[in-house]
C-alpha cells in the first residue's frame, strides 16, 4: 500500500471511529457510579438493533437430517460428554472414550506428556491416540474429536514454530491481505500438529491500555477491528472442511476491551448502543466471514452482569436474533464466574447458551452434575439437544467426520513461515519520532546495541508464547527466529556491532550510533493488568530502562530507541533522550525484520521505508490510560506515523519528574 493510500484509508477509520464513538460515554477508564440506575428490561427494540448474520457457510438439509438422527440416539451422559473440554493434563486417551468427550484442548502451559519444548513429533502422537479414542467408543455412531489451542499469534506453544507479531502490531499494518495471509499460515501450523481449532481471532475493541490483553487486539478502533477480524477468519478458515482450514473462534463475546479501567474480568459500563457500535463491529465482520465459534468472554456487561451467564446476549442475541448457528464456548473454567456456579457445574451457563464447557480440570464431576440437573427439570433436554446439535454441525462442516485421524496433513516444515513473519514486522513498526535523519542507518556503520530486549527472543515474542505468561523462556528454548540483535549484526556487520545490555562498560564516542531495545517484559492476561492507580509511565515500570537511555545520551552520537511492548506506554522521557524512537509491539521471534527497516541496503539506498500506522492512541500524561470523550487528546493519534520519505521535527515533550500514583 502507498504512504498516500495508507494515510487516506487511516483518515477513513478515524473518521468512522468519531462518529461510531461521538458523545458515547463508554466510560472504559472511569469508576462506576454508586447511583447508576438499574438495567431495564430488554426489548423487541433491542433486538432489532442487532443486525443479522449472512454468514457464507449456509444449512444443509441433509446434514441437519443426519444430526437429529445421531442425537436422538444418543444418551444423556453421551451427550453431556459432547459439551465436555477438558485439558489434556487432566485427561487420558483412555478417560475420552469412556466418557464420550467431545472436545479437548491444550492449555497456555499445557504441552503433549507433560513435555516442556516438546517435540512435533510428540503433538502428532498425542493428537492421533485422542482423535483415535473418541473414535473407539461404544457409540452407533462415532463422533469425532474437536482440539482447541491458543494459537494467537501463530501455533505460538510449539517448538520450532514461526511466531508472528501479536494483534496489536498487525493492526498497525491496517493490511488486510496480510492478516489473512498470516491467518492462513496458522491454520498450516496447528493442522500439521493434528489440531483443528484455534481460539483466534480477538475482536475486543480496547478502550484502555491498563487490561493485561491490549495486545491481542487489532485497534481501538472498531473498524479496523471489524477489517481486519475479517480478513482473519476469512484466513483461518479458507474453505471450510479443506485440510488447510482450521475452524475460528470469535473471541470474546463480549465487551472485554470496554471494562473499567481495563480491570480483567471486569464490568464494561458501555451503554446498548456503544455495546454495539463500539464492541461488536469486530463480530459482526467475523461471522458474515462464517467464524464457526463463538468463545464467551470472562467480563460483565452493564445491563446482563457476567457474560457467562447472559442469556439474552448469547441466545436472544446472537443465535436466535443474528442467527449465529455455530456453537458458544466457555473460556478456561469461565462458568464460576456466574454468581452461583461452581468449576464444575453451572445450569444457569448452559440455560443461558453455553453449548460446550471448557472446564479443564473438573470434567469428570461436571459431566455428573450436569447430568443430575438434567434429569431434576434444571437444564431442559432441549437445550442440552440443541447444544449438541451445533457441536456435530460445526464438526461435519470442519470434515472431522471424514477425517481420518491417522492421516497427518503438512509435516514440521509447515510450523515456519519466517519470511511472512519477517515481512509483517517490518509492516507493524511505527516511527514516532526521526529527528536529524537519524535513521535510516547505513550499513558498516560502528554501532553500540544496549537493553535488556536486544537480545531477547522472549521480550520480543511476548505472552502466548511457549507458555502461557511467557516469562519462562529463554533464547535456548526458540528452535527457529533471531533476535532485534541478530538482525543488527546481520546488517550493520557482526564485527562493527558491540552489545552492552546496561551500557555499563562501552565508550559511546567510539561508535556511529546507539540503538537502545527496551520496553515491557511478557505477560498475559491477569498478570498483564497494570492496576489502577498506577500509572502507565514506561520508566516507572521499567526504570531500568531510562537509566540506560541516560547512559548512552549526551554523547554527541544518535540514539535509535526500539520499544518492544504489548501497548502503548507513557514514555516522554524516553523519547526526548531519543533522536529516533519506534514502536516494535511484539514482533514475535522474527527480530530481523526490525533491523530492515532501521539500515539502508547495501548501496545505500532506503531498502524499506515504516509503512506501520498507530491503531491505538499514544498517551500523553503519565495516566492517561483511556481516550473517550473528556479524557483529553493523546500525544499521538489514530493512523500517526511518520515516514522516511516525509520527515517531520518532533519537539521536546513535557516529562515533568516522575509523578506519584494517578488520582482517585
Amino acid at each position: 500500500m502507498s504512504n498516500t493510500a495508507a494515510i487516506a484509508r487511516n483518515t477513513i477509520f478515524s473518521a468512522i471511529a468519531s462518529l461510531l464513538l461521538a458523545g458515547c460515554a463508554t466510560e472504559a477508564g472511569r469508576q462506576p457510579s454508586a447511583a447508576r440506575p438499574a438495567a431495564a428490561e430488554p426489548t423487541a427494540d433491542d433486538l432489532a438493533d442487532w443486525p443479522r448474520v449472512t454468514s457464507p457457510i449456509k444449512p444443509d438439509a441433509a446434514m441437519e437430517a443426519r444430526i437429529r438422527e445421531i442425537v436422538q440416539g444418543m444418551t444423556i451422559e453421551q451427550k453431556i460428554g459432547q459439551m465436555t473440554q477438558a485439558d489434556i493434563r487432566k485427561i487420558t486417551p483412555d478417560e475420552v472414550r469412556r466418557f464420550y468427550i467431545g472436545s479437548v484442548l491444550n492449555g497456555g502451559n499445557t504441552q503433549p506428556d507433560n513435555t516442556r519444548g516438546a517435540s512435533f513429533a510428540q503433538w502428532r502422537a498425542a493428537t492421533r491416540k485422542y482423535h483415535d479414542a473418541a473414535l473407539a467408543t461404544d457409540m452407533a455412531v462415532k463422533i469425532p474429536l474437536i482440539w482447541g489451542t491458543d494459537a494467537v499469534h501463530g501455533h505460538g506453544i510449539v517448538s520450532g514454530a514461526t511466531v508472528f507479531p501479536h494483534n496489536m502490531g498487525l493492526g498497525a499494518t491496517h493490511d488486510a491481505a496480510l492478516v489473512r495471509e498470516i491467518a492462513a499460515a496458522t491454520a498450516k501450523q496447528v493442522r500439521a500438529t493434528g489440531i483443528d481449532w484455534v481460539f483466534a481471532p480477538t475482536l475486543a475493541v480496547v478502550q484502555n491500555i491498563r487490561w493485561g490483553r491490549s495486545y491481542e487486539s487489532f485497534s481501538s478502533n472498531p473498524a479496523v477491528v471489524r477489517e481486519l477480524g475479517t480478513a482473519y477468519v476469512e484466513g483461518l478458515q479458507g474453505r471450510l472442511g479443506s485440510d488447510a482450514s482450521a475452524i475460528a473462534t470469535a473471541k470474546h463475546f463480549i465487551g472485554d476491551g470496554g471494562t473499567v479501567r481495563g480491570k480483567d474480568r471486569g464490568v464494561n459500563l458501555s451503554s446498548h448502543a456503544d455495546l454495539i457500535a463500539v464492541h461488536a463491529q469486530g463480530y459482526f465482520g467475523a461471522l458474515d466471514a462464517g467464524a464457526q465459534t463463538v468463545m464467551a468472554s470472562y467480563s460483565s456487561t452493564r445491563d446482563f452482569g457476567k457474560m457467562h451467564g447472559a442469556g439474552h446476549l448469547l441466545t436472544d442475541v446472537l443465535k436466535n436474533h443474528m442467527g449465529f448457528d455455530g456453537f458458544v464456548v466457555s473460556d478456561w473454567n469461565g462458568i464460576a464466574e456466574v454468581p452461583g456456579c461452581e468449576r464444575d457445574h453451572c445450569a444457569h451457563a448452559i440455560n443461558a447458551g453455553i453449548d460446550m464447557v471448557m472446564v479443564p480440570e473438573k470434567w469428570e464431576k461436571f459431566i455428573k452434575k450436569t447430568a443430575r440437573e438434567v434429569n431434576l427439570g434444571e437444564i431442559p433436554m432441549t437445550r442440552i439437544d440443541d447444544a449438541v446439535t451445533r457441536i456435530l454441525r460445526v464438526k461435519m462442516r470442519a470434515g472431522l467426520f471424514e477425517r481420518k485421524p491417522d492421516t497427518v496433513v503438512g509435516d514440521a516444515g509447515d510450523l515456519r513461515a519466517r519470511d511472512l513473519a519477517r515481512r509483517a514486522v517490518r509492516e507493524s513498526l511505527v516511527l514516532l519520532k526521526n529527528n536529524g535523519a537519524a535513521l535510516p542507518l547505513r550499513r558498516g556503520a560502528k554501532i553500540l546495541v544496549v537493553g535488556k530486549s536486544a537480545n531477547s527472543l522472549r521480550n520480543q515474542s511476548g505472552g502466548w508464547t511457549l507458555n502461557w505468561q511467557g516469562m519462562k523462556n529463554h533464547n535456548a528454548d526458540f528452535l527457529t527466529g533471531d533476535t532485534i540483535l541478530a538482525g543488527i549484526r546481520e546488517a550493520a556487520g557482526a564485527a562493527n556491532v558491540v552489545f552492552d545490555k546496561t551500557a555499563s562498560s562501552a565508550k559511546v564516542e567510539s561508535f556511529d550510533a546507539v540503538v537502545a531495545v527496551v520496553g515491557e517484559l511478557p505477560y498475559a492476561e491477569m498478570k498483564g493488568d497494570i492496576p489502577f492507580p498506577e500509572t502507565i509511565a514506561e520508566s516507572r515500570l521499567f526504570p531500568e530502562d531510562l537509566q540506560v537511555l541516560r547512559k548512552v545520551a549526551g554523547h554527541g552520537k544518535p540514539v535509535i530507541t526500539v520499544l518492544v511492548s504489548g501497548r502503548p506506554l507513557y514514555a516522554n522521557d524516553l523519547i526526548n533522550l531519543s533522536d529516533a524512537f519506534v514502536a516494535a509491539w511484539l514482533p514475535g521471534t522474527e527480530g530481523k525484520g526490525v533491523a530492515d527497516v532501521l539500515f539502508r541496503d547495501a548501496r545505500g539506498a532506503i531498502a524499506h521505508d515504516f509503512h506501520g500506522r498507530l491503531a491505538f492512541q499514544w498517551p500523553r500524561t503519565p495516566c492517561q490510560s483511556a481516550f473517550a470523550k473528556g479524557d483529553g487528546e493523546p500525544l499521538f493519534a489514530l493512523g500517526y506515523g511518520l515516514t522516511y520519505a516525509n520527515p517531520q521535527t518532533l519537539a521536546r515533550l513535557d516529562a515533568p519528574a516522575a509523578p506519584g500514583n494517578c488520582a482517585q
